[in-house]
């Protein structure tokens, strides 16, 4: 009989198949690595070093701060920043505070902002000086009541610090001034404060929230993922447990991915802070300031998406770059394409896997092997230790065979407590103890998962199932292509028929003609995509996951205004 974790049996020797957490709260890890490292870096941001011992002990400081306000144990606190110091600063100090951290996507217009202060109740929020206009806008008509305000140029060396200000208003355009009275208060005076003391707020890891993630809004409005003290730091150990070769205290991360995802803020933030390493902090991707960077600083480890690796890999001074620091790396957020993971790995001599998860995973629950052991090309690998996942039948809801397509579904320390304020749609998310990923896959006989697609996303084309991933995997293989995204749109005959919108590389020509001749190679064809559409950009949520609805909707809409005007 098969054993129902088969994938235990490919573990190297060097990852456990179950681990230990201790009972204590997140921010006690900061604590723990400014007594171990006081003077080691904690973060590098454009020319600005903070120590381990820095950042504890401003977080303890806006901690009293955020006290002294009147916030209390549980009180929701929202953190809308791009990766700079601040956002680590303030995303502990909140924690100290007994707080309730609410990550907020920078790029957020006042429509989407209000909704999510309303929603989560959020009584201040930290923010930087660009977005105090849209944020004051806002916090009359939620729960806001206190906005505290820091600017990049208080984290930059002399001369940054003086030139950044001139540089920012020519970019954006507009120069913030807000003085430290009143509801509005600025980082840079608060820590100037007082002797950093402990508050000791009593935390029940496995009960109180330490975040609000909102899920992306791909579908609907967004909602907040509730995701516990002990969800975050078993995500955190999981991943130490599958980077075994990571030194701890010696590594260095590209902080690319935004804080505000929870895969950047995981993969990057806590498990750096945990682990005693140094972030190098980019307040967005570019690609050529992100190729400078890993050059001059050397990181070791670089989580990453794949529009991320893409981006660099398709940049023109590629070659003039080394890249060679690199020894690992995990991408998440949508699908690998496996013509990018092996040409990554030939440019710097690292290893780049697989992974999987969701925001209601804390987020990471598989992936494949960094070191010594093969990768299953295709696969999001295996799941972590101490998850168990499973595919479930889509019509009797339960377990399938080995290379049987069905529902992913997931149990694990990892997995939230539910939506906030929404139990309908916690109870629907879960059955019988298992989260529903709303992901369609299968799994080997050896334990390796595939994903085929979103429940959502499947193609049905005279009445065969087309899953997108497939046909974007051999589309990725042709030259020309940089980046592309397959998607189901009306068809009067097939119901649905296959369209691929694609971005070309720099320079590169390529027929509708020539790219079917090349799918038809390697695809059935009733697969084939019957329409193709070249563009200069596909639209993408800041972690760089291509919004696929945001096409097939433009369609809908085309489609529709060309019925109104027959």
């Amino acid at each position: 009989m098969m054993s129902n974790k088969p994938w235990l049996d490919v573990y190297p020797p060097q990852i456990p198949t179950s681990l230990s957490y201790e009972e204590k709260p997140l921010q006690s890890y900061l604590k723990d690595s400014a007594r171990e490292f006081p003077s080691n870096i904690s973060i590098h941001f454009m020319g600005k070093d903070l120590t381990f011992k820095e950042v504890y002990e401003s977080s303890l400081k806006l901690a009293a701060y955020l006290k002294s306000l009147g916030i209390q144990k549980g009180d929701r606190v929202a953190i809308m920043l791009p990766n700079i110091p601040p956002a680590v600063i303030s995303y502990f100090g909140i924690l100290m505070a007994g707080g309730t951290v609410v990550q907020t996507n920078p790029t957020y217009t006042e429509r989407e902002l209000e909704y999510q202060m309303k929603d989560s109740g959020a009584k201040a929020i930290v923010t930087m000086d660009l977005l105090f206009p849209r944020v004051s806008n806002v916090a009359p008509a939620t729960e806001i009541q206190h906005i505290i305000v820091t600017a990049i140029k208080d984290y930059l060396p002399f001369p940054k610090n003086l030139i950044y200000p001139f540089i920012q208003k020519k970019e954006s355009g507009i120069v913030v001034n807000v003085e430290h009275s009143g509801n509005y208060h600025l980082l840079k005076e608060i820590l100037k404060g007082s002797v950093p003391e402990e508050l000791n707020i009593p935390v029940d890891i496995e009960n109180d929230l330490a975040l609000l993630q909102y899920t992306g809004g791909t579908t609907g409005f967004p909602k907040g993922v509730m995701l516990t003290h002990r969800n975050l730091l078993a995500n955190a150990k999981m991943s130490e447990a599958w980077l075994y070769k990571s030194k701890r205290g010696q590594e260095s991360v590209l902080g690319v991915l935004p804080f505000f995802h929870v895969y950047g803020m995981t993969t990057v933030m806590i498990s750096s802070i945990l682990q005693g390493h140094k972030m190098i902090l980019l307040p967005k991707f570019d690609p050529a300031t992100t190729l400078k960077t890993i050059q001059k600083m050397r990181p070791t480890m670089f989580p990453g998406a794949p529009t991320i690796y893409i981006g660099l890999l398709n940049h023109p001074d590629l070659a003039k770059y080394d890249l060679s620091s690199i020894e690992a790396c995990v991408s998440g957020s949508a699908p690998l394409p496996v013509e990018i993971q092996e040409r990554f790995e030939q440019v710097t001599g690292g290893k780049l896997v697989e992974g999987y998860g969701l925001s209601e995973t804390s987020p990471v629950t598989h992936s494949n092997f960094v070191w010594d052991q093969p990768r299953v090309k295709g696969s999001i690998g295996v799941p972590w230790p101490e998850t168990e996942a499973a595919i479930l039948s889509l019509e009797t809801g339960e377990p399938v065979e080995p290379k049987e397509i069905g529902e992913i579904a997931i149990k694990g320390p990892q997995v939230m407590k539910g939506y906030w304020n929404r139990p309908d749609e916690t109870e629907q998310t879960f059955k019988n103890g298992w989260l529903l990923t709303g992901d369609l896959g299968y799994m080997d006989e050896k334990g390796f998962f595939y994903v085929v697609d979103r429940k959502k996303d499947t193609i049905i084309a005279g009445g065969f199932n087309i899953y997108p991933r497939e046909v974007e995997e051999v589309l990725y293989e042709h030259e020309a292509v940089q980046e592309l995204v397959v998607a189901g749109v009306p068809d009067p005959y097939r119901g649905e028929t296959v369209k691929a919108y694609i971005v070309l590389k720099e320079g590169a020509k390529v027929t509708e003609e020539e790219l079917d001749k090349f799918a038809r190679k390697h695809l059935a064809s009733y697969k084939v995509p019957r329409i193709y559409e070249f563009r200069q950009e596909l639209p993408k949520t800041t972690v760089g996951k291509i919004l696929r609805r945001v096409l097939v909707e433009e369609d809908a809409k085309k489609l529709s205004d060309d019925v109104k005007e027959a």
